[in-house]
């Protein structure tokens, strides 16, 4: 991946990142605090590692794209009360923490190390990756 891709996917899932934090602030006002205070609870994902870097990338994957939150944001406008605050606000609180990590480096994960991404190398391993 080239550095005007990498940088353009950064800045994009920033943005989307923002506008969840700004949907949860104004969709659910009284309940915008779960976008933080959930933050991590998406991380534990990575527990995958525990058993093999491959089982990893899968969890990690599985719980850090947007297909999920989008999911769950069908189902804030399908439901109506208490259930449809309860998706909506899932929905923001992950759609951040997805868009968040994306813009910091952290993509979907390879299967041949927690370091290696859709979005290059993370941590120590950029040594290793070739200049674009």
């Amino acid at each position: 991946m080239t550095g005007q891709v990498r940088v353009t996917q950064r800045i994009e899932a920033g943005a989307v990142a923002l506008v969840a934090l700004a949907a949860a602030v104004a969709l659910y006002p009284d309940w915008w605090w779960v976008v933080f205070a959930a933050f991590l609870a998406f991380d534990l994902s990575m527990l995958g590692y525990v058993r093999s870097t491959v089982i990893g990338a899968t969890t990690y994957n599985a719980v850090h794209n947007y297909a999920f939150p989008a999911l769950a944001a069908l189902a804030a406008l399908v439901l109506e009360g208490v259930p449809s605050t309860a998706a909506g606000v899932l929905a923001c609180a992950w759609a951040f923490h997805v868009g968040v990590d994306r813009a910091l480096g952290y993509g979907l994960k390879l299967p041949d190390s927690f370091q290696h991404t859709h979005l290059g190398r993370i941590g120590g391993d950029r040594a290793k990756e070739r200049p674009s």
